[in-house]
């Protein structure tokens, strides 16, 4: 998410990108746009305001990556990046002063900031408390209506579940593979009539996330109105429907925006030049050609996006051979419990910048002027309990970039 969104506000600013990197990680993305949810975490603390939210996280913990980001930089850099969202037919539907509530596919309820179209009427069903009907289809591993239901009893008395065998399809079924058929009118019209004939005088419908892939808006409109009431998609389990379409937008829309995108892609090999500048090998295998650049933004990601490797002797950073914030020794790496409420000490690993986001030596100084970090390489923030992730991602992209265009002719 750091990467595409650098790559975006790279090119509004006139800036001749490239971009690498492995973007299938998007495909594990939820679809949601997080802010800030949760402060302290050994708390568990629930923000309704998420600027209230990330005002206290700053006082507590100002080495926290948004401590470097003023308020209006990020209500930039978000708008930005959701007006380009929805410029690519994926719009978001947004509360500016608060978070909303989502159903998770467990059955809990996850503060955020921002959620597709396709999501917001179960934000109203659930604020309403509304007769709604959740279904699920048989066969679709990980996702269950009962539980969601059981679950959110105690909350929501009027929900209803009920399974659905999937028009032409059987076995186990996976959700990319719905939601490709869901592209199709004719698949939108058998589901639409087997929906209808179960809805017994509720208000709302809830389907798992599946309705369309590259066609997600039309899809959802037209299943909509076939079957007659507002419906929403409720979030999956990674690999999610939701976050494959991010990636396809960002795919289809980036190389029209000017930058040229090698996705399945890696640097083996970074060289800083005396002018300043950088020369990278990259390949898919091996090292194929070299590319030159002025300024850099790394956003690789923390282990799972190979940014970060941990092996017996700590934590490196992979690229550059920066220095890597990370607790003492290995001992400080987890606590004895996997669910400990204060985190673990290696979820705060990362680099640390300067106020212009460059990373820092171990004397305290930017290691190279022309190097910025974005997303969730950055060190002193738990971006998965914090429900921060998208939110930091998009922002740190927008200040990176920032600072990185300041002295480009």
């Amino acid at each position: 998410m750091g990467g595409a969104a650098a790559a975006f506000f790279a090119t509004t600013r006139g800036i001749d990108t490239l971009q690498v990197g492995m973007i299938g990680e998007l495909n594990y993305a939820s679809g949601l746009i997080d802010l800030l949810g949760v402060h302290p975490i050994r708390d568990a603390q629930e923000w309704e305001d998420p600027w209230a939210g990330i005002d206290n996280l700053v006082k507590d913990c100002p080495l926290h990556p948004y401590a470097k980001l003023n308020r209006e930089d990020i209500r930039t850099a978000l708008s930005e990046f959701l007006s380009f969202l929805a410029s690519g037919a994926l719009p978001y539907a947004v509360l500016p002063q608060r978070n909303v509530s989502v159903i998770t596919p467990a059955g809990t309820l996850k503060k955020t900031y921002a959620v597709p179209e396709t999501m917001k009427n179960g934000i109203r069903a659930l604020e309403e408390k509304a007769p709604c009907l959740v279904f699920d289809f048989k066969g679709l591993k990980g996702f269950s209506s009962r539980q969601i239901v059981e679950a959110l009893r105690t909350k929501w008395q009027t929900l209803r579940a009920c399974r659905l065998t999937f028009p032409d399809a059987g076995g186990e079924l996976f959700s990319e593979q719905l939601a490709r058929r869901l592209d199709r009118p004719e698949t939108r019209m058998q589901l639409a009539t087997a929906v209808r004939e179960q809805i017994r005088g509720e208000a709302f419908v809830g389907l798992p996330a599946v309705i369309g892939l590259y066609r997600s808006g039309e899809a959802f409109e037209d299943l909509q109105r076939q079957i007659g009431l507002p419906i929403f998609e409720i979030p999956l389990l990674p690999p999610s429907v939701a976050g494959i379409r991010l990636r396809h937008l960002f795919e289809q829309h980036l190389p029209v925006r000017g930058v040229r995108i090698f996705s399945q892609h890696r640097v083996f090999d970074a060289e800083s030049l005396g002018n300043g500048a950088f020369r990278f090998q990259v390949g898919s295998e091996t090292p194929q050609f070299s590319v030159q650049a002025k300024k850099v933004i790394l956003a690789s990601g923390r282990f799972f996006g190979k940014g970060l490797f941990a092996d017996r002797k700590g934590i490196r950073e992979t690229i550059f051979g920066l220095p890597v914030y990370q607790p003492a020794d290995r001992s400080g790496w987890h606590r004895k419990r996997l669910l400990d409420r204060n985190g673990h000490g290696i979820n705060l690993a990362g680099l640390e910048t300067d106020e212009l986001l460059r990373p820092l030596g171990i004397d305290g100084k930017p290691v190279f002027s022309a190097l910025h970090v974005a997303g969730s390489i950055l060190a002193h923030q738990d971006w998965v309990r914090q429900k921060c992730g998208s939110g930091l991602a998009i922002a740190t992209a927008f200040a990176a970039v920032r600072a990185a265009a300041m002295d480009l002719a």
